[in-house]
């Protein structure tokens, strides 16, 4: 199988992962990453009822950890915020 990868973005995050070792090959960053797909349950319907999530926090436990911090600033472009001096009197 040959998988085309278009967009810039997408080929850097794959290589970065790549190089940081924890994967030895695009195989096995994909059947990770394939692999927790099948680990979560699936997107509750809107008129799911009790098991529908409260608040944000719960709709987006899910995903919460899969990306670092460095990777949602890359890939959202992201500003870290400037120390601010605060007047307290």
């Amino acid at each position: 199988m040959t998988i085309e990868i278009t967009k810039p973005e997408t080929k850097a995050l794959i290589e970065r992962h790549l190089r940081s070792g924890r994967f030895h090959d695009i195989d096995e960053l994909l059947n990770k990453a394939l692999g927790s797909l099948d680990e979560q349950p699936p997107a509750a319907a809107p008129d799911a009822g009790p098991g529908e999530p409260r608040n944000m926090f719960e709709l987006l436990a899910p995903v919460r950890g899969l990306l670092t911090d460095e990777e949602v600033d890359e890939l959202f472009a992201r500003d870290r915020s400037p120390g601010r001096p605060v007047d307290f009197s």
